[in-house]
């Protein structure tokens, strides 16, 4: 497997962890969700990355938005893929 379909599909099983109602879009609470079990749970560091992530400004994060916030901030994602 070539390394950005790694990334990819390791941004999906991420996608997929976040997206708990399998709506295919990570929404405000579901993200609030994922960061409080991740250790981050003030409001202020949610509405930060949602707005840093949700690039399309619709109040969801897609999956294509995600994998473009993991190509920005490698070292970022992988810190939330040793938690996972």
């Amino acid at each position: 497997m070539a390394e950005s379909e790694a990334m990819r599909a390791e941004c999906e099983r991420i996608f997929n962890r976040f997206d708990c109602n399998g709506d295919g879009k990570i929404s405000l609470s579901e993200l609030e969700n994922a960061l409080h079990a991740l250790g981050s749970s003030s409001p202020e560091e949610v509405r930060r990355r949602m707005s840093e992530i949700d690039k399309d400004g619709n109040g969801f994060i897609s999956l294509d938005e995600l994998c473009e916030f993991q190509r920005a901030n490698p070292d970022l994602m992988k810190e939330v893929c040793k938690r996972l």
